[in-house]
């Protein structure tokens, strides 16, 4: 029976593993096909399609502006989740989960929600500049992710040790930055780089708060798939998700950030 359950844990695990990394695969392959169209299989193979984007202003600017947002809003939740955390785990007042909750609210509400509600409040009421509405937005999506990770990091650290340097003559601001610091710097970076990812590959949000001027690209691409379907896609699909592996490798490898998840 324990054999039968065994092997039937593998087969669903094999299958899940099939229907979520084919797809995948075939973005990839479909990227060096000569045809004028995305097709399966391919009948020939060339790197044109990679050449392509590199044509493309509407790929190269959203990738600048993309990398900007990514950057500034990762910054910006650090620098605002750093105190925030530290002060929702040193406090014992009663508003303290109410206020966590508010920090993680944003991952609660969904996207699409989330953009069209800052489009309606920012660009159209508040008429704030698109470049600002777009960094807040992300700002907001970035939060949720800083906030948690430091939480934890600030809750695994012994708050003891920060004690003890007061008692020794260490003002709080020194105890800080001397003690607090250098042992959650695995949590600041970690929530950096996982802000960083879903900022850089966020669409709900920038498809809203995007514009002529100031273009992500996700929204690049979609509006490229407006007018073709050629492989050009394919290609910088399969450049997202290297660039997105790359990250969560070095994030593992690096941080520990596996560890800090589960």
């Amino acid at each position: 029976m324990t054999t039968n359950k065994h092997l039937l844990t593998k087969i669903i695990g094999i299958v899940t593993i099939v229907f979520l990394v084919f797809p995948l695969i075939l973005i990839v392959v479909t990227s060096f096909g000569t045809e004028p169209t995305i097709s399966f299989p391919i009948k020939g193979f060339t790197f044109a399609w990679y050449v392509n984007i590199f044509s493309q202003d509407s790929f190269t600017q959203g990738f600048i502006t993309s990398v900007v947002i990514a950057l500034l809003a990762s910054l910006a939740s650090a620098l605002v989740g750093l105190p925030a955390a530290y002060a929702l785990t040193r406090s014992e007042t009663k508003f303290s989960h109410f206020l966590e909750s508010v920090f993680l609210a944003p991952v609660m509400v969904p996207e699409v929600v989330l953009g069209f509600s800052l489009y309606s409040s920012l660009v159209i009421y508040a008429h704030f500049p698109l470049f600002l509405s777009l960094l807040f937005g992300h700002f907001l999506i970035c939060m949720p992710y800083t906030i948690r990770l430091l939480i934890g990091g600030l809750e695994q650290f012994d708050s003891s040790i920060e004690e003890a340097s007061w008692v020794l003559g260490t003002s709080r601001l020194s105890g800080f930055f001397k003690m607090v610091l250098p042992n959650i710097s695995t949590s600041i970076i970690s929530g950096f780089l996982l802000s960083f990812i879903n900022s850089f590959n966020n669409i709900p949000v920038s498809v809203f708060l995007s514009g002529a001027n100031v273009n992500m690209l996700p929204t690049a691409i979609l509006n490229y798939l407006q007018n073709n379907y050629d492989p050009t896609v394919s290609a910088i699909s399969t450049c997202l998700m290297l660039l997105t592996l790359i990250f969560m490798l070095m994030a593992e490898k690096k941080l520990g950030l596996k560890s800090l998840i589960n």
